[in-house]
């Protein structure tokens, strides 16, 4: 359910950002969004149509960029993709690890008319 608020924020910030620039429409919407955040395609598309009705936003279409989990060992310096509940290094198998990607959740840009 989380996704419904979220959607509803990327609305927002769209039809926010439409009107300082006086747009008639929006074309598309852009979104950057990381594996962590557990968040559902399918899902945002599905509230984004129901809440956007009768919005310069109609029409708009959702794109997104999804981010894999990654992360840096900070004892051996890999860099690698996170996979399932493994959360060592494939490399020395150590657990001293730091998340550099997959937390991303952002309205990357939109498209106007």
């Amino acid at each position: 359910m989380h996704e419904l608020a979220i959607t509803q924020s990327v609305l927002d910030i769209a039809l926010e950002q439409a009107k300082n620039f006086n747009a008639n429409k929006i074309i598309r919407i852009n979104l950057v969004i990381g594996e962590m955040t557990g968040i559902v395609d399918e899902c945002v598309k599905f509230y984004f149509d129901f809440i956007s009705k009768d919005t310069i936003a109609s029409e708009a279409t959702l794109s997104f960029e999804n981010v894999p989990l990654n992360a840096h060992c900070r004892d051996c310096g890999a860099t690698f993709t996170l996979n399932g509940l493994d959360s060592s290094c494939p490399s020395c198998q150590g657990c001293n690890i730091e998340v550099i990607a997959g937390r991303e959740l952002y309205v990357e840009s939109i498209e106007v008319e």
